[in-house]
């Protein structure tokens, strides 16, 4: 029997694991699943890694299992969301179900397929068997708690040699009969051989409705292949956010990440590389822009599992109001990961005196021919910047939402999707207006 951490779900497991249209193989991850998360329990303060996340706002919370198909949302209230992008190959899914009315992946170019979870343990189980083998769950609880209720999500498959003229882009909306809801969005992500592709993963909220999104993401990135990943978390202000992405790259490969967040009461983004292949390299950058009483937490690990791999990470905070900012950023070096090359930064902004941020980056190095650096800074708006604005006619408003917006930008220009980078330009301007 699953422990006392579990309880409050049984009934909502029961209820999914009583289908005797999913593979057993399945039902058996689910439980095994299950039966981990009622051992853990929701983490604590006293784990370091959330040391300075309390989730007891999540755990004090009694939610339902969205397990049928609900709401009804339209086109234009996906506008906001879309980038004002046309053409991109998009996978919408509304309170966690797929939604193939307000999708668009009729005319997929060769090389590229693309499941929703729920359809794909039948139809293509040699494809989604990858599911539970990159994201462990052995000691993360919110992952143990997305295996034992993952029923949907999407399914990315590029094939070998296939470059992807544009965007696949991954839709999860929210709508307010959600309320009081919980949803546990599975991705898988196999990018082949050679392959270059961009998925973007967009976590959005047409309610300001309380509800719980715990998503678990696996990500493959074959030989000499490149993936941009960018996730978007703007969901309800009154919601919970848990994101977990985990990569494994082969030899030559590079994984490029972009986390946003801005929304959520309560959010906690946990982005996992290992370079397992000699000569890889991961790219990962952030930004999140919180205020009022957010909190928002970042948490990566780059492992360096093999030699003449680099890797470079970037996170900016702005933090406004009473808000909280976390980043904690580990850098692991194995022993025979020599000729490692890896740089971490973590630079934060805080507009009011009432905002904090704790800010840990890590290095842990077992070998002895590398170079790696790390820092973390966190400061006020510049003074002197901000008198010579004003100095030259332009009101103290103004001047600070554009030192606000300068200081955001050196990471938003490195988004190499025009539409993604000009849109997420133009919410820094307004955010803190």
């Amino acid at each position: 029997m699953a422990g006392s951490a579990a309880e409050p779900f049984v009934e909502a497991f029961d209820e999914l694991t009583s289908d005797a249209s999913t593979p057993a193989w399945v039902q058996s991850m689910r439980r095994a699943a299950f039966e981990r998360f009622g051992t853990l329990g929701f983490p604590t303060t006293k784990n370091e890694d959330w040391h300075f996340t309390s989730v007891s706002p999540i755990a004090d919370h009694d939610y339902v299992f969205l397990a049928a198909k609900s709401g009804d949302v339209g086109r234009d209230e996906l506008a906001p969301f879309t980038f004002g992008a046309t053409g991109w190959y998009t996978m919408v899914f509304v309170n966690g179900r797929f939604a193939p009315e307000l999708s668009d992946i009729a005319k997929l170019p060769n090389g590229v397929k693309v499941w929703d979870l729920a359809s794909a343990w039948t139809k293509v189980p040699d494809v989604v068997d990858r599911v539970g083998k990159l994201a462990t769950y052995d000691n993360q609880a919110f992952t143990a708690l997305n295996t034992a209720f993952m029923l949907d999500g999407g399914v990315v498959q590029i094939a070998k040699d296939t470059e992807v003229d544009r965007p696949i882009h991954l839709v999860f909306v929210t709508d307010a009969t959600a309320a009081k809801g919980m949803m546990h969005p599975r991705n898988l992500i196999l990018v082949g051989k050679h392959a270059k592709a961009t998925v973007i993963e967009s976590f959005v909220s047409t309610t300001d409705a309380v509800y719980l999104t715990n998503a678990v993401t696996e990500v493959s990135v074959g030989e000499g292949a490149t993936l941009q990943h960018y996730k978007m978390q703007r969901e309800s202000a009154r919601a919970f956010h848990v994101g977990t992405i985990e990569a494994s790259q082969a030899r030559d490969s590079h994984y490029i990440s972009f986390s946003l967040a801005t929304g959520a009461a309560l959010s906690r983004t946990n982005v996992y590389t290992t370079l397992d292949g000699e000569g890889s390299g991961a790219t990962l950058n952030g930004l999140y822009m919180a205020n009022g009483e957010q909190h928002v937490d970042h948490q990566t690990q780059i492992i360096h599992a093999q030699p003449n791999c680099f890797s470079r990470e970037m996170y900016k905070g702005v933090l406004d109001g009473r808000s909280h900012g976390v980043f904690n950023g580990k850098v692991y070096v194995h022993p025979m990961a020599q000729k490692t090359d890896g740089k971490q930064t973590n630079n934060n902004l805080l507009l009011s005196e009432t905002a904090h941020v704790d800010t840990k980056p890590q290095l842990e190095i077992f070998a002895d021919d590398v170079k790696c650096t790390h820092g973390a800074t966190v400061g006020q708006i510049d003074q002197t910047a901000l008198f010579y604005l004003k100095s030259r006619g332009i009101e103290s408003a103004l001047a600070r939402r554009l030192l606000t917006y300068a200081f955001a930008a050196g990471v938003l220009e490195t988004i190499e999707v025009n539409e993604v980078r000009e849109a997420l330009e133009k919410m820094t301007l307004e955010r803190f207006v």
